[in-house]
């Protein structure tokens, strides 16, 4: 199995009704990553693309419509569709065809343009119900995700202050992001607090609305790292993918088994015994701010119930021992969905690069973490990155 870096990444702005196309953001997120690394897509042996529902660009089969968006014509190509879990899935997708020698540099481009699905994305996964169990009952996927987050705040007596918090963290770290639809530098606890609420315990300044954007990588074999005399690759060091039943009433919502099967598959792949020891930052997935201390016990960082504590101590901060989305994450970048890739794997690049600017973490890294989350609580991908 030969070892794999990424040596390149791009990123769109993260809004709402974009007035680019699906090609178009694509297209911009893959010149930006080309550039990045140095390269002309000629240089490319393989473009694997992720995305989540079709329904959002308003096509049916969108990964072919935005294939040459992607600089794909004349090339291998492979559409990964995990839903939220595409974010991480398709750079590990893009991981294994180098590793396994079927490519020696893979092009990664991942877009969403949810503002195209009328009059709201809701509508879109208004069909992804189990159409004799689940959708009499005509769930929606907010008041899906308030059972779980109240399921996590009764087991462990969490404080909805202690989740607030973690809202306000990544809207203020997004200040430093260019691409961030969210940031906002003043918000406080009692914003969030006060906000409209959704489906109890969900309130609308705790989730990400709707967003578009793409975002894209280059990923390259150790051997084309050094023909092409790449200064700083972030190598991957582990990966790892889990999927739990799509009955999601089958499971004690506290806990996601599904991240910590795959974060252990990736940490055994890293060598790594002790992540909260070895991992020096992490961008778990946060399209609710519960989720990122959820995550963040799922990767394995915190005991069950103690990430909130983490967070209230000011562990997570940037400048923290174990920063935490440093990006400003969903929260606070934006949440186009498989398009986050640039939030998450793309994050752990710029970071262990030395190329986040103002929000470098401002002590040494060596290893980060990240994950992503889709499906109906169910589908978990994680890697891990290092230099």
């Amino acid at each position: 199995m030969r070892k794999v870096a990424v040596i390149g990444a791009g990123m769109t702005l993260f809004r709402r009704r974009l007035m680019e196309t699906p090609k178009e953001l694509c297209f911009e997120a893959t010149r930006m990553a080309l550039d990045s690394a140095g390269i002309e897509l000629k240089d490319v042996d393989a473009v694997i693309s992720g995305s989540a529902p079709d329904g959002f660009d308003g096509v049916h089969m969108k990964g072919e419509y935005y294939s040459d968006g992607c600089g794909a014509y004349g090339k291998p190509y492979m559409r990964v569709f995990v839903g939220g879990g595409t974010g991480v899935f398709s750079a590990i997708s893009g991981w294994y065809h180098i590793a396994s020698g079927l490519a020696d540099i893979a092009l990664v481009v991942n877009e969403e343009k949810m503002s195209s699905c009328q009059p709201h994305p809701q509508s879109v996964f208004a069909h992804i119900w189990d159409p004799i169990l689940d959708r009499p009952l005509k769930p929606n996927l907010i008041w899906i995700f308030a059972m779980e987050m109240n399921r996590y705040m009764t087991v462990h007596k969490i404080k909805k202050e202690d989740i607030a918090l973690v809202a306000v963290k990544n809207k203020r770290n997004a200040v430093d992001h260019p691409c961030a639809q969210l940031a906002d530098p003043n918000i406080t606890v009692d914003d969030v607090l006060n906000s409209e609420v959704l489906a109890w315990p969900v309130q609308r300044l705790d989730i990400s609305p709707p967003s578009d954007g793409a975002a894209a990588l280059v990923m390259a074999s150790e051997d084309a790292v050094k023909r092409l005399h790449v200064e700083t690759p972030v190598w991957m060091k582990g990966v790892g993918w889990c999927i739990d039943s799509t009955m999601w009433t089958d499971r004690d919502l506290y806990f996601p088994e599904y991240v910590a099967r795959a974060a252990k598959m990736a940490y055994k792949m890293a060598k790594i015994d002790n992540p909260r020891k070895q991992i020096d930052f992490a961008e778990p997935y946060d399209p609710f701010d519960y989720k990122e201390l959820h995550h963040m016990e799922g990767l394995l960082l915190a005991k069950k119930g103690e990430a909130p504590i983490m967070t209230r101590e000011g562990v997570t901060q940037r400048d923290g021992d174990l920063p935490t989305c440093p990006s400003g994450g969903l929260l606070g970048v934006g949440n186009p969905i498989a398009a986050t890739m640039g939030v998450k794997i793309g994050e752990l690049y710029w970071q262990l690069s030395g190329q986040a600017g103002k929000r470098q973490i401002p002590h040494e890294i060596k290893t980060g973490v990240t994950n992503a989350w889709g499906d109906l609580m169910q589908y978990g991908a994680v890697a891990v990155m290092g230099v």
